[in-house]
């Protein structure tokens, strides 16, 4: 079955860095387009970042813009965001996604905060 597994997440001050992960398994990883979503306490949950298959287009929210990557190692069956110049409205759980499978994992906390 398909399994997602996130990891990565802490506690950074504002201005910080982190690397988040997510190791997949269950699916055909190289034929998914990716996604990195975020959810804050009270708020809806947020496409924040997308990946193609190969990982030649990219596409990210107008908040992280310039400030995140997402990335991904199809041999590793592996996707990344890397996070820097974080803020702390970049508080949230964060999820990874196959865009086309409905299935989530069970997410990072990410807590930014001096």
């Amino acid at each position: 079955q398909v399994q997602l597994v996130e990891s990565g997440g802490g506690l950074v001050q504002p201005g910080g860095s982190l690397r988040l992960s997510c190791t997949t398994s269950g699916f055909t990883f190289r034929m998914n387009g990716m996604r990195w979503y975020r959810q804050a306490p009270g708020k809806e949950r947020e496409l924040v970042a997308h990946i193609s298959t190969l990982g030649g287009s990219t596409s990210y929210a107008d908040s992280v813009k310039g400030r995140f990557t997402i990335s991904r190692d199809n041999a590793k069956n592996t996707l990344y965001l890397q996070m820097n110049s974080l803020k702390t409205e970049d508080t949230a759980m964060y999820y990874c996604k196959a865009a086309l499978i409905d299935y989530w994992g069970q997410g990072t906390q990410v807590t930014v905060s001096s």
